[in-house]
């Protein structure tokens, strides 16, 4: 497959009826591999009639990269099978941890200090060796910090350094954290090593008290997220981004909407961007 480009959508089952008889469809689709690895029959043939609308990535939740206990190496293979099988070029996954002796359903904080960031740097790397390919890692949405010694930006900055993986840089996550731990949006944007992103998630949150926002991804995304994707364009360029729906999925219509809008501000940038450049030429050539 060629580059990741253009706007994504997470394919869940609700609507993949709707998906494959729409007129359109976005340029790619993310299901997570866990969910259809070791199924066939009628399932293995509805993700192929979904791959021939768009091309496939995978976004896991299950690898458990900063938990406690040993990475499963047998899960681990499964999954390699699985992007080879339908040749999947990226699977990205969340740091975080989710396998405490059992799967705890949940995405629970890593602390960030210098050890933790070399302990799941060094599982990352066990990762690639097994897959042959690199790792994307997510920033998460947080609703405790336990024993943090850097702020998040500088401790996904050193995982993604330390493990030469790359970044799913979520939008909607980065503004979840700034509310619920009075932290900067923007000056995380900005920190991130603008050569590691391999694409944006973006989606919606509930806010449950002042200063406490849910990661839900059931509802439209909010104006105070798409300002801070509008400037992540701005400063990282505009990279592939994938719209996450999970809940109370609206009519397609209404995806279709909120994936029109994410193209439109991508190509505003792309204007912006090309205007820049030509008055900086003109201003050097005068």
């Amino acid at each position: 497959m060629a580059d990741l480009v253009g706007v994504g959508l997470g394919l869940r089952r609700e609507f993949i009826d709707a998906f494959l008889n729409a007129e359109t469809h976005p340029d790619f689709i993310e299901v997570a591999p866990e969910n259809w690895m070791g199924f066939g029959g009628r399932h293995a043939k509805l993700l192929a009639q979904c791959m021939e609308k768009a091309p496939l990535i995978c976004h896991g939740l299950s690898l458990s990269i900063g938990g406690p206990h040993p990475l499963n190496l047998e899960f681990i293979q499964q999954v390699k099978n699985f992007l080879q099988r339908y040749q999947v070029p990226i699977y990205s996954e969340h740091l975080s941890y989710t396998h405490d002796g059992g799967y705890l359903y949940d995405l629970l904080p890593i602390p960030m200090t210098e050890a933790a960031a070399n302990y799941v740097a060094e599982r990352i790397l066990r990762v690639q060796d097994i897959l042959g390919q690199k790792l994307v890692i997510e920033n998460v949405s947080t609703y405790l910090m336990p024993n943090a010694e850097m702020r998040e930006a500088e401790f996904v900055r050193e995982v993604l350094l330390k493990a030469d993986c790359e970044l799913l840089l979520d939008v909607n996550n980065v503004y979840v954290n700034s509310v619920n731990h009075g932290s900067d949006a923007y000056a995380f944007i900005e920190a991130m090593p603008k050569d590691r992103i391999r694409y944006f998630h973006v989606a919606g949150h509930e806010q449950v008290e002042k200063n406490l926002l849910i990661d839900t991804h059931g509802v439209a995304i909010s104006d105070p997220v798409w300002q801070l994707l509008q400037y992540s364009y701005q400063v990282c360029g505009a990279k592939p981004t994938l719209l996450e729906r999970d809940f109370n999925i609206p009519s397609w219509q209404q995806l279709q909407n909120e994936l029109t809008t994410i193209k439109k501000m991508q190509q505003e940038s792309r204007d912006e961007g090309k205007t820049n450049i030509f008055s900086h030429n003109t201003a050097a050539v005068l």
